[in-house]
């Protein structure tokens, strides 16, 4: 005679896991299912004329047109276990994964994010669900949300191999464009920060803050760089459009993931230099020179920024360190001819 199973939510969710174990997805969703209403029933014992949980607003609910108190109990329902009811609303969606459903395998992530945000495991069902359905801008999103998170993820590294290929043919070569914008992990969230000691809080902060503007006492990873570098084009795109301020921001942002790319500190000196903050301008450029030392567009950058701050000394050796490189140069030939006119 089989054991008599146990109502408790912990009973529940471990039996799920045996049967997902065993390969029998319908029968552990079921049991899934039965944890959740467990756990929410104990909620409503709590709070008895609060029945749904939160969800975004849509067409269908704003129709009802229903205010005050019982608008509230429409969109929001407390949880008096938010992490255990995120993880059975993953665990959930991993079985209507297993099963080919990835309608409500996204349905339950969903869920899940939305009590535990910038978790792994319903990022990447999700990311997955949306892949097979050919919905590869949302796969594209959750599998770069996931790599935010932890770099090192293979599945999320792969999952983006094959989403930039799949956006790259059915958008064309300019697809980053048209996908909807990655969601900024917090810092809090990043795994990278996880194997800190939380005796001394104080110590733990400033090495975090040392991480987060300089990155230079750690490797980025392959997550790291994709990310990075789509920052960065993302910053590219803002100064076509001659949005300097949003561009910097992205730019730095995109340095905070990988600070070794030369290109990225020279065009945030670009900004700097319409916004006329030139001594940021020059220590973007110093900073891209010390990664490439044949940056020409840095050299020039600087030379300009330190005309600008009436050191023409400066800003003569630049322009002679470009001309070295590139000897046609037009514009540094006309820049080398005004600084003369200075220093005359």
């Amino acid at each position: 005679m089989a054991p008599k199973l146990s109502d408790s939510v912990e009973g529940l969710r471990a039996a799920g896991n045996q049967s997902f174990r065993n390969g029998q997805f319908a029968e552990a969703a079921a049991l899934y299912s039965r944890a959740l209403r467990a756990l929410q029933a104990q909620v409503c014992h709590r709070y008895p004329r609060v029945r749904r949980r939160w969800i975004q607003p849509n067409s269908e609910s704003v129709n009802l047109k229903w205010k005050g108190l019982r608008w509230l109990h429409l969109y929001w329902r407390p949880s008096s276990n938010p992490e255990e009811e995120s993880v059975l609303y993953s665990n959930r969606a991993a079985c209507h994964l297993k099963d080919g459903n990835c309608t409500d395998c996204i349905k339950d992530c969903t869920s899940a994010l939305d009590l535990v945000p910038f978790v792994v495991k319903p990022l990447l069902r999700r990311a997955s669900a949306y892949e097979a359905l050919e919905k590869y801008p949302l796969a594209y999103v959750d599998y770069m949300t996931v790599l935010q998170i932890d770099g090192s993820v293979t599945a999320a590294l792969e999952g983006i191999n094959r989403m930039t290929r799949a956006l790259r043919d059915s958008l064309g070569p300019e697809w980053r464009l048209k996908v909807p914008s990655v969601p900024l992990v917090p810092v809090s969230a990043q795994k990278r920060w996880d194997y800190m000691p939380s005796e001394n809080h104080k110590e733990t902060a400033k090495i975090k803050s040392r991480e987060t503007t300089t990155a230079k006492n750690r490797v980025p990873s392959a997550g790291d760089v994709e990310r990075a570098r789509v920052l960065k084009e993302e910053g590219n795109e803002l100064v076509k459009k001659g949005n300097h301020k949003k561009a910097i921001e992205k730019y730095s942002e995109s340095l905070s993931f990988s600070n070794l790319e030369s290109a990225t500190y020279s065009n945030r000196a670009l900004c700097y230099l319409v916004l006329k903050q030139y001594k940021e301008a020059v220590k973007d450029c110093t900073e891209a020179l010390r990664l490439n030392a044949k940056n020409v567009k840095a050299f020039y950058r600087r030379a300009q920024a330190h005309k600008a701050l009436k050191d023409y000394k400066s800003s003569l050796a630049d322009i002679s360190s470009l001309l070295q490189i590139e000897p046609k140069n037009g514009p540094a030939q006309k820049l080398r001819q005004e600084i003369n006119q200075n220093l005359n």
